[in-house]
């Protein structure tokens, strides 16, 4: 990605140049008719900010060299497709129909789906992507809202040939890209499955501590975009592998989240996420069309930082938000995954890769349908 190459370099140039005006400076004093202690104390601050200057540029090139190093040893798992003039990436595993397309939560790429791809690919076609900017995919310009990346997808996956059926599979704000893409795209899908998905201008429902929160988030993805830069955040250990994933899998997570251009990848989806609701509020209902909804456990501690009170309202709401999802279908059922967080997909994996498992077996007609529709269980 250019920008992990080119914002690097800006910080290093412009250390550069800090760095040789601090020096030339210090070595102009000495011709100066300045006291000694005016001399003293000037050369002191010039040699702290060449040090400081030195230290960002030499963090930035690090970070940039281990990162390109890292990336450069470790191939795309699966094939880059021109999508639009953009490429993008598509990896593909196992045989059969339908296909299931996984798509991953904001700041997330296809990685995310380490532990699931294998397993459902010993029973179907399964395929991961990286949207725009994320993975191996090439970085688009703004704004990056549901009607855009779908158009990109669907594009995708025609290049690839895969045409359908398939059933698409995403975790949170991909709830919002599900919908979209079911609306506008509904040839050839045969399912929906939601993994603690979003729902449309669900902030909006929140209380106003916690929109106050969300609309902070802008700016901590892009302060954690700098930090990036600098290589500030590998120094701080935001590169460590991830727990819960194979060790090669786990380091590729970690290293893909010290990109830039992931992380302003992420701020670009988030600061459309008000338009891709906007798009997809009055997406649904789809017929018959089978839906499988899975829920974190929502008795999981609080997110710290906010009140018990404001707790317990996102908690209620989400919940919620989770049961309108079963209204998108009259062959809908919703699953709480028993002490999981938002990442179902790790925390749970065996349930949803199980659950998944017989959902596909169902829509062949393997299976008797189930008997439930429209049910709320806890496993």
């Amino acid at each position: 990605m250019l920008l992990n190459i080119i914002a690097p370099f800006g910080v290093v140039l412009v250390a550069l140049l800090v760095c040789m005006a601090c020096i030339i400076r210090i070595r102009s004093l000495r011709r100066k008719d300045y006291g000694k202690w005016r001399r003293v104390g000037e050369t002191f601050v010039l040699v702290v900010v060449i040090l400081f200057a030195a230290s960002l540029g030499a963090g930035a090139a690090f970070n940039a060299v281990a990162s390109q190093y890292f990336f450069s040893r470790h191939a795309a798992p699966g094939k880059l497709y021109d999508a639009g003039g953009y490429k993008m990436h598509l990896y593909c595993t196992g045989e059969g129909s339908p296909t299931v397309v996984l798509d991953a939560g904001l700041g997330n790429d296809s990685l995310i789906w380490a532990n699931v791809q294998p397993e459902l690919s010993k029973i179907t076609q399964v395929c991961s992507y990286d949207r725009a900017g994320f993975g191996w995919s090439e970085a688009r310009p703004e704004p990056r809202d549901a009607q855009r990346l779908n158009d990109e997808l669907h594009g995708l996956l025609s290049a690839a040939g895969v045409t359908g059926p398939i059933v698409l599979m995403g975790h949170s704000i991909s709830g919002l890209y599900l919908r979209d893409y079911a609306t506008r795209y509904p040839q050839n899908l045969s399912g929906l499955v939601f993994v603690d998905g979003s729902t449309p201008l669900q902030d909006e429902r929140f209380p106003a501590e916690i929109q106050l929160m969300e609309k902070q988030e802008i700016v901590e993805l892009r302060k954690l975009e700098w930090l990036s830069v600098l290589g500030l955040r590998r120094a701080m250990g935001g590169c460590a592998p991830e727990e819960g994933f194979s060790k090669s899998a786990a380091k590729l997570i970690a290293e893909d989240q010290c990109r830039t251009s992931v992380l302003a990848a992420a701020a670009q989806e988030f600061s459309s996420v008000q338009q891709s609701g906007d798009e997809t509020i009055h997406t649904g209902p789809f017929g018959d069309l089978p839906i499988l909804i899975f829920s974190q456990d929502l008795e999981q501690p609080a997110t710290p930082g906010i009140s018990v009170e404001a707790g317990k309202s996102v908690s209620k709401t989400w919940n919620e938000m989770q049961e309108d999802l079963k209204k998108l279908s009259a062959r809908s059922r919703r699953i709480i995954a028993k002490g999981s967080s938002h990442f179902v997909q790790i925390d749970r994996v065996s349930l949803l890769n199980g659950e998944v498992t017989t959902f596909i077996r169902q829509i062949r007609g393997e299976l008797p349908e189930p008997t439930d529709y429209g049910s709320t269980k806890v496993e």
